[in-house]
């Protein structure tokens, strides 16, 4: 029988969505002949237990000399969300994340307020700052000052997002007396800031309702929130933090569920609210197993 919220002292689950992105040494073999149907088989098995969110990742376009960190494939989160979401009910649709810096704010809050009310007001915006300087360059982006451009950025999305007559006067963005229609349903769209920084955190705290860093191990994320939390932006939100965190190391829930539970709950410990997972899987059955025995693990915390 599914369950119906997998948490754990309130701890969501979340899923980094296998086959849409590619990074080397981090998929199973599976994936590289993965199709949408694959895709929409795990959300909508997510969907039925209960989780919070399924991720999609952006690049546009990778350079040859960074595949080997980077990894070749992006499906485009627009697309592949606006597909899952006529498959799925519940589950959230998370961009982890956008890169700010190739997109004008009108055209997110155009583009993605219409998937929000397609898929029913179902969208996280996961946004990130961007660090890959060639893609910025092939896209004609401004790079140098791509963080006090984001700053800017998310005030504009902030104003525009579920707004038909949207309008802001800002450093870098500017506009008013135009018309964005269809624009989201949500009363307020989530935003995730994503990186793996003190500044990250500072950008979540100040500008967003959420924070999805990567590759940070529960140590470093503790170190951060501690460093954070006893500031005046922090005790200033209107709303606490959501801490999105992601495992390093791939869980085997099916297998071994004590060191799955150990890795959930030192993620919760850290300050986590809520996961984007990774498993261990050799095909989509097995993924699927892989959902059911996590959702137990956590619900057992």
């Amino acid at each position: 029988m599914p369950i119906s919220e997998p948490r754990g002292a309130g701890l969501r689950l979340g899923i980094l969505t296998p086959v849409v992105t590619l990074v080397a040494g981090s998929h199973a073999a599976w994936e590289q002949d993965g199709t949408i149907d694959d895709v929409v088989r795990i959300a909508r098995a997510a969907d039925e237990l209960g989780y919070d969110h399924l991720t999609c990742s952006e690049h546009v376009a990778v350079p040859e000399a960074a595949l080997a960190v980077r990894g070749a494939r992006y499906w485009d989160p627009l697309a592949t969300f606006g597909f899952v979401a006529a498959h799925t009910e519940r589950i959230r649709l998370a961009t982890e994340v956008l890169v700010l810096g190739y997109h004008h704010p009108l055209e997110i809050a155009k583009r993605y307020g219409t998937l929000d009310r397609v898929c029913g007001g179902r969208l996280v915006l996961g946004l990130g700052v961007g660090s890959l300087e060639e893609e910025f360059d092939l896209l004609g982006a401004p790079f140098d000052d791509r963080g006090a451009r984001a700053d800017d950025h998310l005030r504009a999305l902030r104003a525009s997002l579920s707004q038909r007559l949207p309008a802001y006067h800002g450093s870098y963005y500017r506009f008013s007396g135009v018309v964005i229609d269809p624009c989201a349903v949500q009363e307020r769209v989530p935003i995730w800031i994503g990186g793996r920084t003190g500044r990250s955190l500072r950008r979540a705290v100040e500008l967003a309702d959420g924070w999805c860093p990567f590759g940070l191990s529960p140590d470093d994320v503790s170190r951060l929130l501690a460093r954070a939390q006893p500031t005046s932006a922090w005790d200033s939100r209107d709303r606490p933090l959501e801490i999105v965190l992601q495992n390093l190391r791939p869980v085997d829930a099916v297998a071994r569920p004590e060191d799955a539970a150990v890795i959930a709950r030192s993620l919760r410990d850290a300050g986590a609210t809520m996961l984007s997972l990774r498993f261990v899987h050799h095909s989509v059955e097995h993924y699927v197993e892989q959902l059911a025995a996590m959702a137990e693990v956590v619900s057992a915390l």
